[in-house]
């Protein structure tokens, strides 16, 4: 029997979803759990999006479509891009994805040669690496020290001519920090030279709660060297719908869509037609939601700033606050005993790359009580800790 194939060998599993795994068998045995480990909107999809679906699809959109997308999506996504975040693309220049994380796949696939390199600021989600393994290209983690800010000199330093592509995820999964707009110049400006890309991870663009926000490829003078990566997961809770977007310069995007043409081939036609929906209709909902997540935010960050041998940077965007522990080595030991002693479940750092242990993720998308309870529950576990 023919052995797998060795790229299988080059990842592990997402430690997020490990800690999901022993929280679904915890919840089995009757444990009151308290879960902050999964990046998901507690809220459902708005009606008018669900409803545009089942309509498109009871007319009959139920066949393929073009492999970027139809028509109306695409110029809705260019329109949103523009209006929201000052992205000048044109529908022409936007592919539709099944998700974000087809979307970011796709562009990996597009820029990466064998043996070439993808940098990426670490902590950072695990699936950048994988889509490199994918590839056959390596990824290149580049620690950033508390309080995680880019620091453009430590990625500027470590690029060479193998140097295919730099990720950029602002706001970031999991610390919740905004980029400053000089580091992220900085940083396009060297990959520029060294002919390498751009991957902006904008997933979260809508959910930046102390600026307006605004696109990398708006930033920088070197637009075309940035491939674009959004979804309506996070900002209108469509987790489920598997809807998302690469925009870029003409030459990127007729590569993606050859690649997309081999994969996929286009996203669920009545997902698009809800995409369409979800850009186009009433903004009302989103707009609760994101101040949902705002007010909690605020209280989650008043909190941590005040449990004792826990800091942790105020997040700026997404809906993750990054816990460092003092005197935690093993992050996911650490997110297993919490779990078995107090039912809080977080995701542990050390699935986020090297720059991740020690560290833990919250996520705040659970309602004010729950996550008031969780914190009770982690506060009290840390003093008992101390004490003994």
């Amino acid at each position: 029997m023919h052995d797998l194939a060795a790229r299988v060998d080059a990842f592990g599993r997402s430690q997020i979803r490990v800690m999901f795994d022993h929280a679904e068998a915890a919840a089995a045995s009757g444990a009151d759990l308290v879960r902050l480990e999964v990046g998901e909107p507690d809220f459902d999809t708005p009606a008018h999006v669900t409803e545009a679906a089942f309509e498109a699809a009871r007319d009959g959109a139920t066949d393929y479509t073009a492999s970027v997308g139809i028509g109306p999506l695409r110029d809705a996504i260019a329109d949103t891009l523009q209006t929201e975040y000052d992205l000048a693309y044109g529908p022409d220049q936007v592919v539709a994805t099944t998700g974000g994380m087809e979307a970011l796949h796709v562009a990996t696939l597009t820029l990466v040669d064998p043996g070439e390199s993808v940098f990426v600021p670490s902590p950072a989600w695990p699936n950048y690496e994988i889509h490199a393994a994918l590839a056959g290209g390596h990824l290149e983690s580049v620690e950033l020290p508390y309080p995680y800010d880019l620091d453009a000199d430590r990625l500027i330093d470590a690029m060479d001519d193998d140097t295919a592509a730099v990720v950029l995820t602002t706001p970031s999964n999991p610390t919740g920090r905004v980029y400053d707009p000089t580091p992220i110049r900085r940083v396009t400006a060297a990959a520029a030279e060294h002919d390498a890309y751009v991957i902006a991870d904008e997933v979260y663009a809508g959910l930046t709660y102390d600026r307006d926000p605004t696109g990398i490829a708006a930033l920088v003078d070197q637009p075309e060297r940035v491939v674009t990566v959004g979804s309506l997961s996070k900002t209108h809770a469509m987790t489920g719908w598997r809807l998302g977007w690469l925009a870029a310069a003409d030459p990127v995007v007729e590569g993606a869509t050859r690649v997309r043409e081999a994969t996929t081939s286009c996203p669920a036609a009545p997902a698009q037609h809800a995409g369409v929906a979800a850009l186009t209709g009433p903004a009302a909902p989103e707009a609760r939601m994101y101040e949902a997540f705002r007010e909690r935010r605020d209280y989650v960050a008043e909190r941590l700033n005040g449990i004792d041998g826990v800091r942790a940077p105020r997040p700026e965007g997404a809906f993750y606050a990054f816990l460092d522990v003092a005197d935690v080595t093993d992050s996911l030991a650490f997110a297993r005993r919490l779990l078995e002693e107090t039912g809080v479940v977080l995701a542990p750092g050390s699935g986020f790359g090297a720059g991740g242990e020690g560290r833990l993720r919250l996520s705040f998308a659970n309602s004010l009580d729950r996550l008031e309870e969780g914190l009770d529950r982690l506060e009290a576990f840390l003093e008992e800790a101390e004490s003994t």
